[in-house]
């Protein structure tokens, strides 16, 4: 049983040690000269205003869970695509419900104004 899952606990295993040498490989050798352009704190590139002890509007959350709610979907709807003839009625049918799932989402954030990005 573990022999069928050692090609991916192999792979995981090496993506891992890349990806730590690739990020030890530039802390180390990547130069380090920090200026204060550099220091000054920014958000989606520009300056914040205010005092930090403030709050995010929560239209940044909402905004992100809703990215990942359809982003998910497309990960989600790519496969099924690719599969739609071997799945038959059944994965038609299935698909078909996660889709009004997602398109009951879509218009209850739209009803609650999730969609409008107004300061």
């Amino acid at each position: 049983m573990f022999s069928a899952y050692l090609p991916m606990f192999l792979m995981l295993g090496i993506a891992a040690m890349v990806a730590l040498s690739v990020f030890g490989l530039t802390t180390v050798l990547g130069p380090k000269n920090m200026t204060p352009e550099k220091a000054i704190p920014y958000e989606a590139g520009s300056e914040t205003t205010g005092a930090r002890h403030l709050r995010l509007s929560v239209k940044f959350y909402l905004t992100a869970i809703l990215f990942v709610v359809f982003d998910i979907e497309a990960v989600f709807l790519y496969p099924w695509a690719s599969l739609f003839e071997e799945l038959g009625w059944f994965g038609f049918v299935e698909m078909t419900l996660f889709l009004i799932v997602l398109g009951v989402t879509l218009v209850y954030a739209w009803k609650k104004g999730a969609l409008e990005w107004e300061t």
